[in-house]
């Protein structure tokens, strides 16, 4: 995989937006070497806002790296015996802002769209790369804040909704208008 700028078609992975993101993102690959194993950690440029791929095995559920939004390249892997204790391990967590499935199993497929709490579900593609203007993004959990932005109900939550009732059986005088 190559780190580097994103100008350079070679770039497999660019910089994070900033060096507060960089810094944040390096505190938890600290916090989760002391939690779980690290399996993979590639070198990035020094020059810039870079963090290499990392990659953590033995991560539990409970861990920093497995409940919280890191936002950079680090994945968190998890063992379980079953589809179903992957989707309570994946819902078990504060966050739901995106989540993916790979799968060849219709019953998996049909079961994640039922039951996966993210905002944005992704099966058998990246999890990246949402159309803007065409498709709704947003969280649940604390990864929302309420409507998705770019959904076609996105707008209400800035109206005010009200009703207005008119009685248009006229009973009785109408008046003339202009004429007091």
């Amino acid at each position: 995989m190559n780190v580097g700028a994103t100008d350079q078609p070679s770039t497999q992975v660019g910089p994070v937006i900033d060096a507060t993101a960089q810094k944040r993102i390096l505190e938890y690959i600290e916090i989760a070497k002391q939690e779980s194993t690290l399996a993979l950690q590639m070198e990035a440029p020094d020059n810039g806002f870079y963090v290499g791929p990392t990659i953590f095995g033995d991560v539990l559920p409970n861990h920093t790296i497995a409940q919280e939004e890191i936002f950079g390249p680090v994945v968190a892997v998890m063992r379980v015996k079953s589809f179903a204790e992957a989707l309570g391990v994946a819902n078990g967590t504060d966050y739901a802002l995106t989540g993916g499935l790979y799968s060849r199993s219709p019953e998996h497929i049909e079961q994640a769209q039922k039951e996966f709490e993210v905002g944005n579900l992704y099966i058998n593609r990246t999890i990246t790369g949402a159309i803007v203007s065409r498709q709704p993004f947003g969280g649940f959990k604390l990864s929302g804040v309420g409507s998705k932005a770019g959904g076609p109900d996105y707008l209400l939550q800035f109206l005010e909704p009200r009703h207005i009732s008119e009685n248009i059986q006229r009973q009785g005088f109408a008046p003339i208008e202009g004429n007091e």
